[in-house]
């Protein structure tokens, strides 16, 4: 048995969920530029860096990499047979960067992807389940709060084949009557 589903039949005391959001502004991400990712992790952490409170947490990948303690709430998508499913997440905007950020992304045209990970610890070198990637689709926010809804692609609506024959690019297309 994986320690997820332990965890889900029991919930030993020793296990304690941290759920983390990483939002990414993929255009400022491809070019290189340092605030182009926020990672946040629920909770109250011990441990400071720079005066931020966090806690280092394992990648998928293998890489280790820093995430801010912050205070969210996360409402996963359920499983079902309907081809759009939204996550839904709000993160306490108390000094206003989630917003700034999210704000600047969409202004500037860029696709955000969230990325939600769940870990268990003491195990924080990888996540207890897969990452679930999703696209930002919507944005609210006042003084408090920044609410923001993300999806996955919408496969059940989704043209195929994905190219279209057309006579621009396809030219025995076109219609050749008398």
């Amino acid at each position: 048995m994986k320690s997820i589903e332990v965890y889900y039949a029991s919930a030993p005391v020793d296990n304690i969920p941290i759920h983390t959001i990483e939002l990414k502004n993929e255009d400022a991400y491809q070019r290189g530029e340092p605030d182009s990712v926020i990672r946040l992790a629920d909770g109250f952490y011990q441990l400071e860096v720079n005066g931020v409170e966090g806690v280092y947490l394992g990648l998928e990948d293998g890489a280790e990499t820093f995430f801010r303690a912050s205070a969210f709430g996360v409402s996963l998508p359920g499983k079902s047979v309907k081809g759009k499913q939204n996550l839904q997440f709000q993160i306490d905007n108390v000094t206003g960067e989630a917003r700034h950020f999210i704000d600047k992304a969409l202004e500037d045209g860029s696709k955000v992807t969230i990325t939600y990970r769940f870990y268990l610890y003491p195990n924080l070198s990888a996540p207890a389940n897969p990452p679930l990637t999703l696209t930002a689709v919507s944005e609210k926010d006042n003084i408090q709060t920044v609410s923001v809804v993300a999806s996955f692609h919408d496969l059940v609506n989704r043209a195929w084949p994905k190219r279209r024959y057309t006579p621009s690019i396809t030219k025995g297309l076109k219609y050749q009557g008398s």
